[in-house]
């Protein structure tokens, strides 16, 4: 890590009551904050730190765990340094929110609806909290680890008659 990025993270650290942890196969060193200071550490890290980019937005499910369950978890990149920041946001999996950092990154507008409509944790804020990849009338978020699994066999020349058998067709192609 070089030493401009280190002092980035000390820095942060002291200003949002943060920690820092070293990943195991990269050796990058994170930053957690809070999640109820994630929109203030965006906006600091975008006009005082220079990341003028959001690279990446997502989360990680540590089901059964309920406190926290979620880990949002934020690449924002200098463009002119060449330097990426890992931050990550621990969320409660009782009422799974963060606030937005719409305002501050745009693009988070799309990835903040992805992580809502995958995992379920709701942005405050947020100018169109509504599903993206799911259709709207979708029960569920697909990428928890406690969402019901569903299983249809792979249909092959082999087994195509039996599978066939048991396909649910709708009723008028069936009588073709």
């Amino acid at each position: 890590m070089s030493a401009n990025l280190a002092t980035v993270i000390e820095a942060l650290v002291k200003r949002f009551d943060g920690q820092t942890t070293e990943g195991c196969a990269t050796g990058e060193t994170t930053l957690i904050v809070p999640v109820e200071k994630i929109a203030e550490a965006a906006r600091v890290i975008h006009d005082e730190f220079g990341f003028n980019l959001l690279s990446s937005l997502t989360a990680v499910d540590y089901w059964p765990e309920e406190n926290p369950r979620f880990h949002l978890v934020y690449r924002f990149t200098s463009i002119p340094n060449a330097q990426s920041l890992d931050v990550r946001a621990p969320v409660s999996g009782l009422q799974p929110f963060a606030p937005t950092i719409e305002t501050v990154y745009h693009n988070a507008n799309w990835n903040e609806r992805e992580v809502y409509d995958l995992f379920g944790i709701k942005f405050e804020g947020h100018s169109d909290l509504r599903r993206i990849l799911m259709p709207h009338d979708w029960e569920g978020h697909p990428l928890r680890k406690d969402y019901p699994l569903g299983y249809e066999e792979p249909q092959f020349t082999f087994n195509f008659d039996e599978i066939d058998v048991r396909k649910p067709y709708a009723k008028n192609r069936r009588a073709e």
